[in-house]
């Protein structure tokens, strides 16, 4: 009887094979697509919130809410103060919103900025998460 042997890599080398493969795209393919992720993070905060448009519509009138002049001048005047109080809720409204808008890119920027500077740790946190609960 022949006995045909295949070539086949023990488990322990699949093994080491994994880890080295692992670590290869941690610190080099998966640290770049981190930092792409904070500019498509950022892009979509300022989509969310609309700040280019905000920015062009801040003194437009809220909700296009305008009030046409009459022939007289008291309807001409209370037109003019209709208008004049819809473009400031316009603004007030918007201004908060561009605010709101700040904070969350701040928030937004810091949170993915910590994760580009933590990603090279994780690795070595596992690592000892492992340790401390074998000895632990």
């Amino acid at each position: 009887m022949v006995q045909i042997r295949l070539l086949l890599p023990r488990s322990d080398t699949i093994m080491v094979m994994l880890v080295m493969e692992f670590f290869t795209w941690w610190y080099t393919r998966g640290w770049k697509l981190v930092v792409q992720d904070l500019r498509r993070r950022l892009s979509l905060t300022l989509q969310l919130f609309s700040v280019p448009s905000l920015l062009r519509t801040l003194f437009s009138p809220w909700r296009r809410i305008v009030t046409y002049p009459g022939a007289s001048l008291d309807a001409r005047m209370r037109a003019m103060g209709d208008n004049l109080v819809s473009r400031g809720v316009g603004f007030v409204v918007r201004f908060f919103t561009l605010i709101a808008a700040g904070v969350t890119l701040v928030v937004v920027a810091t949170l993915s900025i910590t994760l580009i500077l933590v990603w090279p740790l994780l690795p070595l946190g596992i690592v000892v998460a492992f340790i401390m609960g074998v000895l632990g």
